[in-house]
């Protein structure tokens, strides 16, 4: 009797290993991609709320419009380049004045980042099907300070 439960032991012998690294390959994959989607997308979302809030603030400590618009898109191009995503600047920043012209003092300027990223390692062919990015949006509003000289 021992030794025919010897032998049936030795035939189960080693699958556990390979039961494991296939249950834990299931699991992981997905698990990973999670993670590495969510942190993707979170990123994205603080770069855009940095964005916003920096060219507010660029353009109302700005001498003239232009330079403050030009010092915006760097700025957006910056803090999302900081974290591995590039944008075009001029297309993603819409900038809102409440009054004209836009740096008079006292005013308030509404900035908005409006973008999308795309989700890593996602085909091509699946883009009929399911949506493949992610849309971010962020809001700022800036005052012009109220001492500031009159451009």
């Amino acid at each position: 009797m021992r030794s025919r439960l010897e032998r049936s032991g030795e035939a189960e012998r080693g699958s556990a290993v390979v039961e494991f690294l296939g249950v834990s390959l299931v699991l992981l994959v997905p698990i990973v991609y999670l993670i590495i989607t969510l942190g993707r997308i979170e990123a994205a979302g603080f770069a855009a709320e940095g964005a916003a809030r920096d060219a507010g603030r660029l353009i109302s400590d700005a001498e003239t419009m232009e330079e403050g618009l030009a010092l915006a898109t760097l700025a957006v191009e910056l803090a999302f380049a900081d974290q591995g995503i590039t944008v075009d600047g001029d297309r993603i920043l819409t900038v809102t004045c409440a009054e004209d012209p836009c740096l008079t003092p006292g005013s308030f300027i509404h900035l908005r980042i409006d973008t999308t990223v795309s989700l890593p390692g996602a085909p091509a062919f699946m883009a009929d099907a399911l949506p493949m990015e992610v849309a971010i949006e962020a809001e700022a509003m800036t005052a012009v300070d109220t001492y500031r000289e009159r451009p």
